[in-house]
C-alpha cells in the first residue's frame, strides 16, 4: 500500500480525495490542512508521494516545496503540483524546484490516481 501525503487547506477537496484514493484499496492517505504541519507530516511519515497546492495560508506551496526539497528526510519524495493555477509562471517556478509533475485543479479522481501511479512507477515505487 502507497502513502500519500496531501498539502492543501481545501478539506473538501482532501476529503474527496482522501476518500477516493483509498477506496481503490491500494493507497492510505495523511492529510495536512497547514503548511508547517505538512512538512512535520512529512518529515515524520515519509510518504511515498505528496501533492501539494499552491494557495496555502502562511506559507504558500513553493515555499513548502522548497523546504521539502532542502530537507533530507524529505528531498527524494516524488511532490505533485495539485493546485488551481494554471499560468505558466507557476508551472516554471514549481519546475525549478524539483516538482514532479503539476496538474490543475479540478481534476478528475481517475486521471489523479493515473499521475500517482505513473510517478511512482518512474521512482520505482509501484
Amino acid at each position: 500500500m502507497k502513502k500519500v501525503l496531501i498539502i492543501d487547506d481545501e478539506e473538501d477537496l482532501t476529503f474527496f480525495v482522501k476518500a477516493n484514493l483509498e477506496m481503490s484499496g491500494d493507497f492510505k492517505v495523511l492529510i495536512a490542512n497547514r503548511a508547517k504541519e505538512g512538512i512535520r507530516m512529512a518529515a515524520k511519515h515519509k510518504p511515498d508521494l505528496i501533492l501539494l497546492d499552491i494557495r496555502i495560508p502562511q506559507m504558500d506551496g513553493f515555499e513548502i516545496l522548497k523546504k521539502l526539497k532542502t530537507n533530507i528526510k524529505t528531498l527524494n519524495i516524488p511532490v505533485i503540483m495539485l493546485t488551481a493555477l494554471s499560468d505558466e509562471s507557476s508551472k516554471t517556478k514549481a519546475a525549478e524546484l524539483y516538482n514532479e509533475e503539476y496538474m490543475v485543479k479540478p481534476v478528475k479522481i481517475d486521471v489523479l490516481k493515473a499521475k500517482i501511479e505513473e510517478v511512482l512507477k518512474r521512482r520505482g515505487l509501484n
